[in-house]
């Protein structure tokens, strides 16, 4: 099923059952969205990301970075990452989520995907160093995107396009029940990037 951003109401649950998923549209202008894209492309400490699959060490185009309140560790695809300190951007960015949503977070992931070749293949944000059925925020900023979602079980799929500013809320059971991806495409030659604020515990 496709949605259209532009008639969503962020109240509205995207999902029809398992998890709740909120599209809350853009939350900034066009400049104040590209000031900060330009921001996050010249100041984040991006790395090329890392995964070992069967054993083997696996170096992505995609570059990612990990901020927090305090050098948290992450682990996903068995590498280990350790949290930078916030920028004054990111704060603010933070901030600023966080009022809209009313939610809470101590960490962000940043993606940057450098064109449409570079895409994210189906998944779910359910590692141990994440609250329980805690809530992801995502802000994208630059090329806009489809984002899909699809039922573990049923296989039932969701897709919508992510906005240059724009916020997208992931809350609930979602990761357990729904996986989600960014589907590469040749139609797409600009940057993305995109910040998931999470909260990590322990």
């Amino acid at each position: 099923m496709d949605l259209f951003s532009s008639l969503m109401d962020k109240n509205e649950n995207l999902l029809p059952h398992d998890g709740i998923v909120q599209y809350y549209g853009r939350l900034f202008s066009k400049e104040k969205a590209d000031y900060y894209l330009k921001s996050l492309l010249d100041t984040i400490a991006w790395r090329n990301d890392e995964a070992v699959i069967f054993g083997k060490k696996i170096i992505t185009k995609r570059k990612v970075a990990w901020y927090g309140d305090k050098p948290f560790e992450y682990t996903y695809s068995n590498i280990i990452k350790i949290a930078l300190p916030w920028t004054n951007d990111l704060l603010d960015l933070k901030d600023i989520t966080e009022q809209e949503s009313g939610e809470t977070f101590n960490s962000c992931l940043l993606n940057l995907y450098h064109n449409g070749d570079e895409g994210m293949s189906w998944h779910s944000d359910g590692e141990p160093d994440l609250k329980k059925d805690g809530t992801i925020a995502s802000l994208t900023f630059g090329a806009e995107r489809k984002f899909a979602f699809k039922h573990k079980q049923t296989k039932q799929k969701i897709e919508l396009l992510l906005e240059h500013g724009s916020l997208l809320m992931m809350k609930g059971i979602t990761q357990t029940h729904w996986l989600h991806r960014l589907p590469p495409t040749k139609l797409v030659s600009k940057p993305r990037v995109n910040l998931t604020f999470r909260t990590i515990v322990g």
